[in-house]
């Protein structure tokens, strides 16, 4: 039999319907396998998709096919080896059946997973279906930008400390020159005419004296002109604009007492992975500190965070003071955008919950940007 293989490239989203038709209904199969490569992931592996494998049995789908019709006898050949009631033991496995053990055989033949790929939007979509958000208010996630003031002209209003007096004196004799500029022009010719006059031996009089109304006049207007107004003040303008932030740190704390099982780790994990993705679109450069606690707290990597065995009773406190410490030693506030996210099951012991009342109202929440 002749197999085709269509390798052309899908355009114009030919296929986009037939994708979601059969994501929608291997839906649940799907989510199962999502499930399954969560705990194969890193919390920072976030920039990529998912390979997914369905067994073939549960993408197999009946089929309608037309039969013999009519009336028809069969006679179905007996056995001189078993009777109603016997047990039939189970064949030994044969190689080559698909089975993947035994020996190779030269018959039998099988059929692999069904495997594809998702996107890293179906990846995600997929991942965060069954959770939700509470009602956090939204200025807590907007995107965080930082601004730096820089130099953006001149103004013509502003305080007195940012009057410019050199660009507002070149402004007033500006201003000064145009508006006498015609009256110096006729100063300047009704002195030459006058100078004429008083050299002429006629008798000009009349005349001369008309010229020094006009002149005294002329310099009037023009010693009316002030020397500095409003309009010529001119104010340096300071504006901002924004830098995006560089560097982001966020702590991952983790009660690992006996109250916390698996099911509830894998929830943690999937808000871990659901913040640093938030973190990792609103920022360059983002660091995990991984904190776990029981009666104490040490900082971990990621593998250790999750699966480590050991346990134990609950003390909250010691993971807060860990986590003190190694903002005042390696991330100052005034350098680090803060994130810190806390996953337990609520308990912790009595005596211990005034002392992280303290160091949550004194001493972290005053320096992050985020707290769960």
């Amino acid at each position: 039999m002749a197999h085709f293989i269509d390798r052309r490239l899908n355009s114009k989203g030919k296929s986009t319907l037939n994708r979601q038709r059969f994501l929608k209904r291997y839906k649940q199969q799907i989510k199962r396998a999502v499930s399954d490569a969560v705990g194969q992931r890193s919390v920072t592996d976030v920039e990529s998709g998912e390979h997914i494998s369905i067994p073939k049995q549960d993408i197999s789908e009946p089929l309608f096919h037309t039969g013999k019709g009519g009336k028809r006898t069969v006679v179905h050949p007996g056995n001189d080896q078993f009777t109603a009631g016997d047990r039939i033991d189970r064949p030994p496995p044969q190689g080559g059946q698909g089975s993947g053990q035994g020996d190779a055989g030269n018959s039998g033949e099988g059929e692999d997973d069904f495997t594809f790929s998702i996107s890293k939007d179906e990846y995600l979509d997929l991942l965060f279906e069954d959770l939700a958000l509470p009602n956090l208010k939204n200025s807590q996630f907007d995107q965080v930008v930082q601004y730096e003031t820089y130099r953006a002209g001149y103004q013509t209003d502003g305080v007195p400390t940012n009057l410019d007096i050199v660009r507002s004196l070149k402004g007033s004799m500006a201003r000064r020159v145009a508006l006498t500029a015609a009256d110096r022009r006729k100063l300047r010719e009704a002195e030459e005419e006058l100078e004429k006059l008083k050299a002429d031996k006629h008798d000009n009089t009349v005349a001369i004296i008309e010229l020094e109304k006009t002149i005294g006049a002329l310099k009037a207007k023009i010693a009316g002109v002030p020397f500095i107004d409003t309009f010529d003040l001119r104010f340096r303008n300071y504006a901002k604009k924004p830098v995006p932030t560089s560097k982001a740190v966020m702590f991952c704390l983790m009660d690992v007492s006996g109250s916390m099982d698996q099911a509830t780790k894998d929830m943690a994990k999937r808000f871990y992975i659901l913040l640093y993705l938030f973190l990792s679109r609103t920022y360059k450069n983002v660091e995990v500190v991984y904190i776990r606690h029981h009666t104490q707290a040490k900082e971990v990597d990621e593998q250790e965070f999750f699966y480590s065995q050991e346990t134990g009773g609950t003390i909250v406190s010691s993971a807060l003071k860990l986590m003190d410490e190694i903002i005042a030693e390696r991330y100052q506030d005034s350098d680090w955008n803060i994130y810190a996210a806390q996953a337990s099951d609520g308990d912790n012991w009595a005596d211990d919950s005034p002392q992280c009342r303290e160091l949550l109202m004194k001493k972290l929440l005053p320096v992050t940007r985020y707290f769960a």
